[in-house]
């Protein structure tokens, strides 16, 4: 029996060790925080949580416009309504837990074996595991998998203290709701917090280094999501690079390089992440690590170092929890010599979870725009669909990207409601290789939302007729 230890347990450990225990591997999984890693316990699932809660916010905040009044509230519903921030944090942490917990028995049900403690290797072929009483046990192994994550990045000049300057980790312990948030870092992780608490009632500035909010996102898409935050009240301050934060008392100063200061009762820091790799002999073991110290690995997660593989944030190859699963499943196929596919990112679907939401699959428009790929682009706005209209949306779109001659979806963006949902049927074209005239000639419900998608491949036809 091939002997599998597995250092990590969010979603490129424990699927991986799934799929180790089903191809008849002996699996042993090295954790320290709880199955489920940082996607579940501090980072993908407490956050969408929150959001669940401020995306209700969010719609009450137009049931005027939809008929509805309360008739004990005066004025705007959502206006009207406070959020209850410690509850909403016990439903978070509550709902991480649970998750967690469903991972563990999932796990042990495969007779996984699960050991609590900091993993390191000593050699390729052995991992040691210093346990909570300050022992170590030593694990043979004729594979080994990395999924040891990745943790907020901070800077000396900016420092955490868990009560009002926090990582996106630390802010489901603030009970408290903030009378004035700055957020710092107006990538996916600073947009979506930004968003969720303005969303809650919350004044917030959003401070952003560059010309734009989302500045790795579709250009188009990160236009309509900045025109709405700030019409909803957020403040955007571009081109606004922080130097440091400091705390006094209930107040903190986010100081910018241009010398200005933004003054607030609390700071998230999103300023991206840095890997969980220090400390663990890596490189001793031959493996090797680019300059940011995240491991190298190819298409089918291998390290240079024989035997080793490594998934998910650790590798820096696109920071997301589907990403990590289908890197340690293929690990794990490739080690114990199943069929098995390598990773392509260009069927990688992914979601800002803002309001309204982005979704995008496949090439990019940057990507065309810089002739890296021929593409030709349909973009139809929402605000003409007849579902959009029933349910009072204005804002978003649906962007397709089909290839010169043959028509062929290589990607797509879609701008709206639930545009997670709504990005599949673009990511199975992307992924199947099919036509904008077999996408539009399937049947979609009238009315829907999804019914633009097809519209957008039927003007693609149109496109290319005239």
């Amino acid at each position: 029996m091939t002997r599998v230890v597995i250092v990590g347990g969010g979603p490129g450990g424990y699927e991986s060790a799934l799929v180790a225990a089903q191809l008849g591997a002996e699996v042993t999984v090295v954790d320290t925080d709880g199955l489920g890693g940082s996607a579940v316990l501090t980072d993908c699932v407490p956050s969408k949580t929150l959001i669940a809660t401020s995306e209700l916010m969010t719609e009450l905040g137009g049931a005027r416009e939809l008929g509805l009044v309360w008739e004990d509230f005066e004025g705007d519903a959502a206006e009207s309504l406070r959020v209850d921030l410690a509850r909403v944090n016990r439903r978070v942490k509550r709902l991480a837990a649970d998750q967690s917990a469903d991972i563990i028995r999932r796990v042990e049900r495969e007779e996984i074996r699960i050991v609590v403690g900091r993993g390191r290797l000593d050699g390729p072929e052995t991992v040691v595991a210093t346990l909570d009483d300050g022992s170590e046990e030593r694990i043979d192994a004729d594979a080994v998998l990395l999924a040891t994550g990745a943790a907020p990045r901070t800077l000396p000049s900016a420092q955490p203290d868990g009560e009002r300057i926090l990582t996106w980790e630390q802010v489901y312990d603030v009970d408290e709701v903030p009378e004035k948030l700055v957020v710092v870092g107006s990538g996916v992780t600073g947009v979506e917090f930004a968003a969720a608490y303005l969303a809650l009632g919350i004044d917030v500035t959003l401070v952003s280094s560059r010309d734009r909010v989302l500045p790795s996102e579709d250009a188009d898409a990160a236009e309509v999501l900045e025109e709405v935050l700030t019409r909803r009240g957020m403040t955007v301050l571009s081109k606004s690079r922080m130097e440091s934060v400091v705390r006094d008392g209930d107040t903190v100063t986010v100081t910018l390089t241009d010398g200005r200061t933004v003054e607030g009762t609390h700071c998230i820091l999103a300023l991206g992440s840095v890997p969980n790799t220090s400390d663990m002999g890596l490189e001793e073991a031959g493996v090797a690590l680019n300059d940011g110290g995240f491991v190298k690995v190819d298409k089918v997660s291998r390290t240079t170092a024989r035997g080793v593989y490594a998934a998910g944030d650790c590798t820096g190859v696109l920071m997301l929890a589907s990403v990590a699963a289908m890197q340690g499943r293929i690990a794990m196929r490739h080690a114990l010599g199943d069929a098995v596919q390598p990773l392509d990112l260009l069927k990688v679907s992914s979601n800002v979870f803002t309001s309204p939401e982005i979704a995008t699959v496949g090439i990019t428009q940057r990507a065309i725009e810089a002739g890296e790929t021929p593409a030709e682009t349909v973009m139809l706005p929402l605000a003409g669909n007849p579902r959009a209209k029933m349910q009072g949306i204005r804002d978003g779109f649906v962007k397709l990207f089909c290839r010169p001659g043959s028509g062929t979806i290589a990607g797509g963006v879609v701008v709206g409601p639930r545009a997670s949902e709504l990005i599949h049927p673009v990511s199975i074209a992307v992924s199947e290789r099919l036509t904008a005239d077999q996408l539009a000639a399937d049947f979609t419900v009238y009315p829907s939302l999804s019914g633009s998608i097809a519209e957008a491949a039927r003007r693609h036809h149109q496109f290319t007729q005239s």
